[in-house]
């Protein structure tokens, strides 16, 4: 660390919970799905967990941390281009930086097209989504297309982050995992980070979680 730095606080635990949680259950679908491990039964019961894990990311988006919520790293068109155009000359950021931010909505919305349209999306022979029965077969269809593209496009933004990552540890000395570990960061004269209480995060995941089952048990 530089001597002119000092360790701080960037992201809230929910956050990192979040992050590794969602990691954990894209890999088990995956495994699930395409090398049968564990039974089909388990792949709906992740895509729950997930559909739950993401629904309350975007909420806390609103109402989580400073850097976690989307007006601290969404920008616009001209804040994003500036950025790539000098990428690698421009200091780390502390949260986000303008093209992360955008690859972070980008990977909330995949996701959540992929718990979506699982819900209603069938292979035709022995395995259906829990809402099948409920709508039409061009319904149906339609999901299960765009459930078999999402999981091609979501693998594509994973490589693509998993890069943003390395270039930015290799060109930019820019260590991103280790925060999003321990939650801390080096930096130099960093401003002041607003956190918000943990036990909020805790109410608004038990909310969400509490939603999410009694919706999957309209399912069964």
């Amino acid at each position: 660390m530089n001597t002119e730095e000092k360790s701080v606080r960037v992201w809230d635990l929910p956050t990192r919970l979040f992050h590794w949680a969602l990691v954990v259950l894209i890999a088990l679908q995956f495994a699930t799905a395409e090398f049968g491990f564990l039974s089909m039964q388990w792949h709906y019961r992740f895509g729950w967990a997930t559909l739950a894990l993401i629904v309350f990311r975007v909420l806390w988006g609103f109402a989580g941390s400073q850097t976690s919520r989307f007006a601290d790293f969404v920008r616009g068109p001209r804040a994003v281009a500036g950025y790539v155009r000098a990428m690698f000359s421009v200091p780390a950021h502390i949260g986000h930086n303008p093209l992360g931010g955008w690859s972070v909505v980008a990977m909330l919305l995949c996701v959540l097209a992929q718990a979506t349209s699982g819900l209603f999306a069938s292979d035709g022979i022995d395995e259906d989504g829990p809402f099948v029965d409920a709508v039409s077969g061009a319904t149906v269809k339609l999901a299960t297309r765009l459930h078999h593209l999402g999981e091609n496009v979501l693998l594509i933004l994973i490589a693509l982050h998993i890069a943003a990552v390395l270039l930015h540890r290799l060109l930019k000395h820019d260590d991103l995992i280790t925060p999003m570990i321990t939650g801390c960061k080096p930096a130099a004269q960093p401003a002041p980070m607003r956190f918000v209480s943990g036990w909020r995060a805790l109410l608004l995941f038990l909310v969400v979680a509490a939603l999410t089952l009694a919706l999957a048990s309209q399912g069964q």
